[in-house]
Order: structure tokens, then sequence, then C-alpha cells
């Protein structure tokens, strides 16, 4: 979309066309679009690393806890709920853990930048706000391994889960009449749904066939998926420059 205005006309001079393209986004949010990439991308990348370092046994993608990577002692540990007599071991827990608390500080990092992105309205704040909760939350996670401090770890966990689905439900009514976002509205909406049905699920242990570690990444894969579509999308919007710079004048 071009837009196009006149500017002043001054006494004895031809009017001066400025001309405005659109839609396009602040430079900042190409950077914040970075942030999300890389956040989800070395994220997925650390549980694989992790998992073929797991064991023995071996990691099973649908009968282990996903917090089972960070684990940082091998045995059998207390914990409470679900974590009761829970077994796990993870080598290279540490992979894990640093790359939940990379993940929370990229996230985090990345809402300010990527505020201009949307229509300046209360459910853009509230949505930008919880997905940055959810950072925080990933950052719980990697700090306490679920076998050293559970009941902070569960806390995190929680408020990663749940926060980051409900971020993206609110965003996607913030995405509303903006043509940055034409196709990314229902996607936006869809993985926030997913997510947080199949947070309710996992909460009440209903794993549908797909085992307690099925469903938890049933959780978490709408919020990363999400970042990385969202981040490549805001990467490919043209940039314009700080006021004063944006605008080109012909005569």
């Amino acid at each position: 979309m071009i837009e196009a205005g006149i500017g002043n006309v001054t006494e004895g001079e031809p009017p001066v066309a400025i001309t405005r393209r659109g839609p396009l986004v602040h430079r900042s949010v190409r950077h914040g679009a970075i942030l999300l990439m890389v956040a989800s991308v070395q994220f997925l990348i650390a549980n694989i690393v992790t998992q073929i370092g797991y064991g023995p046994p071996s990691y099973s993608l649908s009968g282990n806890f996903i917090s089972d990577l960070g684990a940082v002692h091998c045995g059998v540990f207390g914990g409470s709920g679900s974590y009761v007599g829970h077994y796990a071991c993870s080598p290279w827990h540490d992979v894990f853990n640093a790359s939940a608390v990379v993940m929370g500080l990229l996230l985090i990092l990345a809402v300010p930048l990527i505020l201009t992105a949307f229509p300046a309205r209360r459910s853009r704040t509230i949505g930008l706000g919880l997905f940055a909760l959810a950072g925080f939350g990933a950052i719980g996670v990697g700090l306490a391994p679920e076998d050293v401090n559970i009941t902070v770890h569960s806390l995190s966990a929680t408020i990663a889960f749940a926060f980051g689905a409900l971020s993206l439900l609110v965003l996607g009514f913030a995405m509303l009449r903006d043509t940055r976002w034409d196709g990314f509205r229902a996607f936006t909406l869809l993985c926030g749904l997913v997510g947080l049905v199949a947070l309710i699920l996992f909460l009440e242990k209903a794993y549908l066939g797909l085992g307690v570690g099925g469903m938890e990444r049933l959780i978490v894969a709408p919020i990363l998926l999400w970042a990385f579509v969202v981040g490549l999308h805001l990467a490919r919007i043209p940039t314009y420059a700080p006021p004063g710079l944006g605008t080109s004048r012909s005569s």
C-alpha cells in the first residue's frame, strides 16, 4: 500500500509530494523478530542435544517430562503431584537449563522491540505483558531444576505455559484492523487456543494417548512455533526510518 500526500506549499514554489509507504515497521521490530526466532530455535536445538545425552534409560518423548532434561541428579526424587517418585537422569542438564534461561531472556528483550508492530491499544499492552511474564517463567524453569526446587520449578513452568498461551489469545485481538497482520490473526489465536486447551488437559492428567511428555509438548510447541513464524514475518516487513528521516520528497 502506498499513500501520497501534498506537503506545505510556499508561494511561488510548486507543491512538494510526500510519499509514505506502508504497511511498514520500525527497524527495532526487525531486531525483536530476530530475537524471537533465535529464542525458539536455540531451545529446540538444546532439547535435541540434551535428549541425545540422556539416560540410561533413554529419553521418551511421551513418557518423560520436558523438565527431565534439566534434572541435575540421576535418580528418583520426591517432588509433588505428578512428580512423586519420578526418575530422571540428564547428564547434559546444563545445556537444557542454560537454554531455558536464554530463551526467557530473549523473549523478554523482544517485547519492547516489537511493541510498535501492534496497534496502540490495551490488548497490545496486556498481550505483550503476558508474553514477557512467560519469559520470566522460562528463566525460572532453567534456574530451578525439578529435582532441586520443585516448588519454584512447578510455579515457573505454570507461568510460562499459562501466560504464553494467554498472551497469544490476547495478541490475536491486538492484531485486528492492522494490515501487517493479515493472515496471522487466526494463526495466533489458534496457537494460543491449542496451548491453553493442552495445559488444561495436562493439569487434569488427561493425556489423550500422547503421554505426559506428548501433552506437555502440545503446550509448548504452539508458543515456540508462533515465535519463530511471527519473527520470520516481522523480519521480512520493510522498515521505516525514525521520524524526520522516513519521507522521500520529489518535486
